[in-house]
């Protein structure tokens, strides 16, 4: 009797017992799907940022074309580095065009200083202004996203977590970082 008491005890012992790790599973499982679909929501943050210049590009260069006879190479590029966005798959792949995108709109502002009736326009003003502001709101865009990425790549790395992630094939993020080291250098201002 007794030895029958003492299994019984250990056989609810053992329940408990899996029943603690099953519900510590299940909620290690669910906080990493919260981050994951907060990594997908903050990647949404910046794709509706990323559609908003997209839209702003082709006002841009049209404004651009009449004044800028001669960087022809420039605005073509342009315009092939915002098409090369647009059809851009999958994240990697994605920020590898902003990136593009990012250099030749650049390159495209640069070249206005060249230019002063163009500088001058009114419609050239108000659509760069507006891209100063979509890039400042891209710009907040991929800190979240980043910060986001971080926190569920840490969770899926930590330990115990990282043995549900593992189970259920939960696999890191990517950052969006800059590819181009003139970027990460301030521009030079000359008075």
């Amino acid at each position: 009797m007794d030895l029958l008491f003492v299994l019984l005890v250990i056989l609810a012992l053992v329940v408990i017992l899996l029943i603690v790790v099953f519900l510590y599973g299940l909620s290690v499982y669910n906080r990493l799907i919260r981050w994951r679909n907060q990594v997908k929501n903050a990647w949404s943050q910046i794709d509706v940022q990323l559609k908003r210049r997209y839209d702003l590009v082709p006002n841009l260069v049209e404004t651009a074309k009449g004044y800028m006879k001669h960087e022809r190479e420039t605005l073509e590029a342009v315009i092939k580095a915002r098409q090369m966005a647009i059809d851009a798959k999958n994240v990697p792949d994605q920020i590898k065009a902003e990136n593009q995108l990012t250099g030749t709109l650049r390159s495209l502002m640069m070249l206005t200083e060249n230019y002063p009736d163009l500088k001058a326009n009114q419609n050239m003003m108000s659509l760069q202004e507006e891209l100063t502001s979509t890039e400042n709101k891209i710009g907040f865009a991929r800190q979240h996203y980043n910060d986001q990425v971080l926190t569920y790549n840490t969770g899926i790395q930590q330990f115990p977590a990282n043995m549900v992630a593992n189970t259920f094939n939960f696999e890191k993020e990517v950052f969006f970082e800059l590819e181009d080291e003139a970027q990460r250098t301030a521009p030079k201002v000359a008075f």
